[in-house]
């Protein structure tokens, strides 16, 4: 039996003790399982290949040998041979990533089963331990239950995949976590445990058997599939499961037992976000609409059968309500077909009986059937009620009640539609369209006044284009027709907001306005209903925001929309754009002090404002833990609401697990309840920290821009990284940049950061830092620098953000990678390397820390020990690249290695865009 040692190096010291023995044990078996499935796959020499390598790349760590002595080894491969060796090696990622995922599960149960003396200590950052915290700091039932009532928490997943794992593998992946969640229970028998571990076997092998992406690009249809196993999957089974628990936080820490409202729902880019993807309009829009639809009444269809078949409640045994006997005779009349299929033995169970013609209704509702079919949700949950209602009126709490209270939330979540369906496009195609039907040629070069003059009436609805048929502007009129239509066949919760890239002016939301009604949405009050969202994305786009804000507020036309919308005004808050514009830390200043001038702006309009935040999964897109990143917020910001985009191994980390699913939405909810009802105290010293880290974060634009606005710097990024591999996967169904790639301005920012954290230098989440700093402490002095590191949530989360980013770097594997560009090497690398040594120096300094990630023991010695594991693919790559576009980029054998090399990385890494 060919066994590894990887447990023993893939766990840290820490770990080690008696709560995380059992995640020891896991890794070992499975570091066994994958030994002998790479002996039966690909034969003895192979494995001893890949344990030969490890070794090496252990040893390169540890003994500080050169890396050039494992390159060497690594040089030439075959190609086969190369991509069997890096998939090996992710194999081992795949199965460690997926034990940790499986392991804070069982942490989570550990916290609710108590210490061993039975007192129960509440899980950091859940339910009971936000309760707790609100409590503690005077927060009394009645406020809490007021602002529950205003709590709107909505993880928005978007068409944005960094990852594109197919469907097949997510199950089998989700048949792993089932049988090693079984070995928690200690009564299982050793046959039982036996029969896991082989169906465990099964899985993995199948899944070894199955290329992990498709060889054609992904469509919208495909995307909206990847998204669909999420929402109709683990989360609208855990939704139920996330009230039952608020409802057991509330009565444990307040003794409060009342009907929660709605605090959750879901929304998605798939099928809407038309920038810059030209497979994306209004028949995307009505395909996805439809196939939301039919993916969540399918699931009601299941459930209401399964329903039927446990409430067999007899006349003769239980009391039902009238009203649930007047609607089945009802039903029986108007589903004569459904009716007569219904068993005589079965005649005397009304619940039975109701819920089949229940059914009944539905499936006609799935065929369109509007004479019998249900008009909307609300009537489907009305008859719902009624089974519940009788249940609970008639001693059915414990015979089905519990049941239908799961169904109702589901309901009340999901409804016809299972997620609201955002829609996105950018202000030069609305300007394109605005163009021909105003016919001015020269619109997109007038001024800001000049075309909210213009538009104005237009948007108020008291004038017509001149030109309403311009063929140019067809395809956009036809979103909002599509839109309309949506709105009477789904409802107005089956749609979201619509999100304006690149908006600069005024003007670029009075175009929306103006072409919604020129597309035919408006309600019967002459209203457009829609929910209009600014996105201000880069540096200056977000320092002229509040102007932009104020001055929209102004317009008649536009304030009287916004009065017919409840007077709430939605701003997207571009993290990753800002980022790739200005860097790390100017990006995070801009959006902090945007965030605040917002809010004044909307003060004084007498509006409420919510934020929509852009983020990504990286630290270098807005990446962070939800608890810190809001309760670091400015006080005002969350106001009951966070909104937030959810995308690529985000969505799958953090939703491809029911359990840590359901941990999510608990984060979600109790940081948003926290950060809206005690956000941090006012902090009199933060005026002077606001005035430093205003010119702290000048320098450091200052230093990235002089960087990437070098004019070799493209020349340099093409070459030094492997965007090129990247551009050719089949991660997403739209294009990896705008137009021509000029500067990294047309580079959208996923394949950006994608690139950087391929190579291992990850420069987007820290480059110009370490210069800012050290400016900064010249003329502050370094005391005050430290105080503000100390003291201000903002700086503290930002650098904890770094810190852990640092520790995932490897400059001499940057190195190697910067090697390719030839003599571009001798000119950028030097800078990145003193940079590097600048960032990690004054991130020390300022943490007051020895080491990179000293405050997280356990995070840094798991990127430590899985370095050497990632360090072969890295290499790999480097040297598949060089070969590749050698031979003109061209050959399939070699692109699709280095696919499984980009793969490998991300698995090792845990991190991509």
């Amino acid at each position: 039996m060919k066994t590894s040692d990887i447990s023993s190096e893939l766990v840290s010291p820490a770990a080690r003790g008696t709560l995380d023995a059992p995640l020891r044990e896991d890794v070992r078996h499975l570091g066994n399982t994958v030994g002998e499935l790479l002996a039966e796959q690909l034969g003895d020499e192979v494995f001893e290949q890949v344990e030969s390598i490890r070794i090496r790349s252990i040893a390169r760590r540890e003994q500080n040998r050169p890396l050039s002595e494992l390159a060497t080894t690594l040089q030439a491969l075959p190609v086969a041979t190369a991509e069997a060796l890096t998939r090996s090696f992710a194999t081992y990622f795949q199965m460690v990533n997926i034990a940790e995922r499986v392991h804070r599960i069982r942490r989570r149960r550990q916290y609710q089963h108590g210490d061993q003396s039975g007192s129960l200590k509440p899980q950091p950052d859940g339910l009971v331990d936000a309760l707790r915290r609100l409590k503690a700091a005077g927060v009394t039932a009645e406020e809490l239950l007021a602002a529950l009532a205003r709590l709107d928490v909505e993880p928005v997943f978007t068409a944005h995949p960094t990852e594109a794992i197919r469907r097949s593998l997510l199950e089998k992946e989700q048949e792993i976590v089932r049988c090693l969640v079984n070995g928690f229970d200690d009564a299982r028998t050793p046959m039982e445990a036996n029969a896991d571990w082989e169906r465990l076997r099964m899985a993995l092998t199948a899944g070894w058997q199955t290329s992990d992406t498709s060889a054609v690009r992904l469509t919208v249809a495909d995307e909206l599939e990847h998204v669909g196993f999420y929402l109709g999957g683990p989360l609208y089974l855990v939704v139920p499961v996330f009230y039952e628990l608020l409802e057991d936080a509330l009565s444990t820490v307040y003794g409060v037992t009342e009907d929660l409202p709605r605090l959750l729902r879901f929304a998605t880019w798939v099928g809407g976000d038309m920038d810059g993807n030209p497979n994306v309009g209004a028949e995307t829009i009505a395909a996805t609409l439809s196939t939301q639809r039919s993916q969540v009444l399918d699931r009601y269809v299941a459930e209401v059968t399964d329903l039927a078949r446990l409430l067999s409640q007899t006349v003769s045994r239980a009391q039902i309500s009238a009203e649930v006997l007047a609607r089945s005779e009802d039903y029986r009349a108007r589903f004569p077909a459904a009716a007569a299929l219904i068993r005589p033995r079965h005649a005397d169970m009304p619940y039975r009986v109701l819920l089949t013609l229940i059914r009944a209704r539905l499936r006609a509702t799935q065929r369109d059937d509007i004479a019998n079919g249900y008009p909307d949700a609300a009537a489907f949950l009305a008859d719902v009620d009624l089974v519940a209602d009788s249940l609970r009126a008639h001693r059915g709490l414990h015979a089905g009640w519990f049941q239908m209270r799961r169904l109702r939330w589901r309901i009340r979540t999901f409804g016809f539609h299972l997620a609201r369906l955002d829609l996105r496009q950018d202000s030069r195609i609305h300007a394109q369209a605005l163009s021909a039907l105003l016919n001015d040629p020269e619109w997109a070069e007038r001024s800001g006044d000049e075309q909210s003059e213009t538009l104005t009436p237009y948007a108020a609805g008291e004038a017509r284009f001149p030109r309403p048929g311009a063929a140019v502007a067809a395809k956009t009129l036809a979103v909002f027709d599509q839109l309309d239509q949506a709105r009477s066949r789904y409802g107005a919760e089956a749609t979201g907001l619509y999100i304006i890239s690149m908006a600069q002016r005024p003007a670029d939301v009075l175009a929306v306005l103006a072409l919604a009604r020129q597309g035919g949405l408006a309600d019967k009050d002459a209203a457009v209903p829609l929910d209009i969202a600014p996105l201000f994305e880069t540096v200056d786009d977000l320092k002229q925001g509040p102007d932009t804000l104020r001055s929209l507020l102004a317009n008649p036309a536009y304030r009287a929309h916004l009065s017919a919308r409840g007077d709430r005004q939605y701003v997207m808050l571009g993290y990753s754009d800002s980022g790739k514009d200005g860097g790390t830390l100017a990006s995070r200043w801009g959006l902090q002090r945007a965030q605040v001038e917002l809010l004044e702006v909307a003060g004084e309009a007498g509006i409420r404002l919510s934020f929509f935040h852009g983020r990504g999964g990286s630290a270098s897109r807005g990446g962070t833990r939800v608890m810190p990143a809001l309760m670091a917020s400015p006080r005002g910001s969350v106001g009951g609401t966070f909104r937030v985009t959810e995308q690529g191994e985000v969505i799958h980390r953090k939703y491809g697990i029911r359990a840590l699913a359901l941990r999510e939405l608990e984060q979600s909810v109790a940081a948003t309840l926290r950060a809206s009802l005690r956000p941090r105290l006012n902090e009199p010293r933060e005026e002077g920290w606001k005035q430093m880290m205003a010119a702290v974060a000048g320098y450091s634009r200052e230093a990235y821009r002089a960087f990437v606005a070098d004019p070799q710097f493209v020349e340099y990024f093409r070459s030094a990284t492997p965007i090129d591999v990247i551009e050719k996967m089949t991660l997403g169904s739209r294009p990896s940049r705008r137009g021509s790639m000029i500067g990294v301005e047309s580079l959208r920012a996923i394949p950006w950061v994608f690139a950087w954290t391929q190579c291992r230098a990850v420069l987007t989440a820290w480059y110009g830092l370490g210069s800012a700093l050290e400016r900064g402490a010249a003329e502050f002095g370094e005391e005050r620098m430290l105080e503000m590191a100390r003291d201000w949530g903002f700086v503290r989360s930002m650098l904890d953000d770094v810190d852990m980013v640092l520790a995932k770097c490897d400059l001499d594997i940057a190195e190697a990678f910067s090697k390719l560009s030839g003599s571009l090497h001798g000119h950028f690398y030097p800078m990145i390397r003193a940079e590097f040594d600048r960032t990690v120096s004054w991130v020390l300094r300022l943490k007051n820390a020895d080491r990179l990630l000293a405050s997280d023991p356990k995070l840094a010695q798991s990127i430590r020990l899985r370095n050497p594991y990632v360090d072969p693919i890295s290499l790999i790559q480097v040297d598949l690249l060089a070969r590749w576009r050698a031979g003109g980029s061209e050959d399939e054998a070699l692109l699709r290695a280095l696919v499984a090399t980009v793969n490998g990385v991300s698995q090792g890494l845990q991190n991509t865009g």
